[in-house]
């Protein structure tokens, strides 16, 4: 057996630990952890909507009118009213013919990749893509070939030598530790030339990206046809929870029919998908959160950029710093801590060896005068001059 308290004790030497925050109160640019509020760069509520008076109103009404829990899996008796409205409205909103709820945007991709794809098919995937989408490729027993990264001409070239088979090429649209966009539309060229699938995971872009915020898809100008696989979060720029995948009439019967995670998972509570459809009109309708974001990101990197802080090639909402080593991250981390300002290290194996950071993520809840507090409290802990070298990931 292995020992465990060896391994973790490991881990803490390494600076690899993790530790959970306990939160009180609701999420917001200003959370309360250990009786002292702090001002918040790292949570990925993008739009400000997680407390939202519309969005709790309506999660109200629906207590009040589904209860607590659903009960049973969507294929039992979880599946409410108010489950089937809100798909009908997303799928319109992301323009496609179905969309199907799932608990997790983790749920959704393996769902997917379970029910397309089996032994001896191939699953093609960017080799920074969410753990989700490599797990669900290693669990579909599909062979999992990972291209260089945002490399599309390295896709090409793999796609070409692969024998004839079911085929799938997946990636992030906006990747969560980079911040930066996939280059959908030569993934889509490419992906259609080898008859393959595509799947897009904007669990990031959705709700920031695009007309009404319709995502990185949407913005790359590109329908169903392009990217039959469409799976976005609601846990995020929606500021609720769960997930969806979003395509044709066949896709989602598939997808009923054979995914072992939509199958055999307790519906989410009815209220949610309430909520969700209160956020989902704030998203459509309030084009100002997305350009008040836009302003507080150039102003965060202009900032940075007169402070000489490398930040990675990023214009969405995720601008990560990258440190390089793990100690070194976690020192800033809790030296922003004490100024008070909350900002997460991100460390191995989350991101690479020796490419730890701070992800600094911004909401369309933040003012401009708490970016400049943000770039205040970064200039103090003196990372412009130890760390100016740093180059993007």
């Amino acid at each position: 057996m292995k020992n465990l308290a060896t391994q973790l004790q490991a881990r803490r030497s390494q600076q690899l630990y993790r530790e959970r925050l306990i939160v009180d109160g609701p999420q917001g640019i200003f959370v309360r952890v250990d009786d002292r509020e702090y001002l918040s760069f790292c949570s990925n509520d993008y739009l400000g909507l997680a407390n939202h008076p519309d969005v709790v109103a309506a999660f109200h009404r629906g207590l009040d009118e589904f209860g607590c829990g659903s009960g049973a899996s969507h294929l039992i008796t979880g599946h409410s009213r108010a489950h089937h409205v809100l798909e009908e409205e997303l799928a319109a909103f992301v323009q496609r013919p179905r969309a199907l709820l799932f608990s997790s945007g983790y749920s959704a991709n393996l769902g997917v990749m379970s029910s397309l794809l089996g032994r001896g098919d191939r699953v093609f995937e960017d080799r920074l893509n969410h753990a989700s989408l490599l797990d669900a490729a290693r669990l579909s027993q599909a062979r999992l070939h990972r291209y260089r990264r945002n490399d599309a001409a390295a896709l090409a070239a793999r796609l070409a030598k692969a024998p004839g088979c079911e085929t799938l090429v997946a990636s992030d649209g906006v990747f969560s530790m980079d911040g930066d966009v996939a280059p959908l539309a030569e993934l889509a060229a490419i992906a259609a030339h080898h008859q393959a699938w595509l799947l897009v995971d904007d669990a990031h872009g959705l709700g920031v990206r695009g007309p009404q915020g319709r995502g990185s898809v949407a913005a790359a100008g590109l329908g169903v046809n392009e990217v039959p696989i469409l799976m976005g979060t609601l846990g995020k720029a929606f500021g609720t929870f769960g997930a969806f995948v979003a395509g044709s009439e066949a896709l989602v019967e598939t997808l009923i029919q054979q995914a072992r995670t939509y199958i055999y998972t307790t519906a989410p509570p009815p209220a949610v998908a309430c909520a969700t459809r209160a956020a989902l009109q704030r998203v459509r309708e309030d084009d100002w959160r997305r350009l008040h974001l836009q302003q507080l990101i150039k102003r965060f990197r202009n900032g940075a950029s007169e402070l000489g802080l490398a930040l990675c090639d990023s214009q969405t909402p995720i601008q990560p710093l990258i440190v390089g080593d793990a100690t070194r991250a976690l020192q800033l981390s809790l030296a922003l801590r004490e100024q008070g300002i909350l900002i997460t290290a991100i460390r191995p194996p989350t991101v690479a060896e020796g490419s730890s950071r701070l992800r600094i993520t911004f909401s369309a809840a933040h003012s401009e005068a708490q970016v400049d507090q943000l770039l205040e409290a970064l200039d103090s802990t003196g990372m412009a001059a130890r760390d100016s070298g740093s180059s993007g990931a």
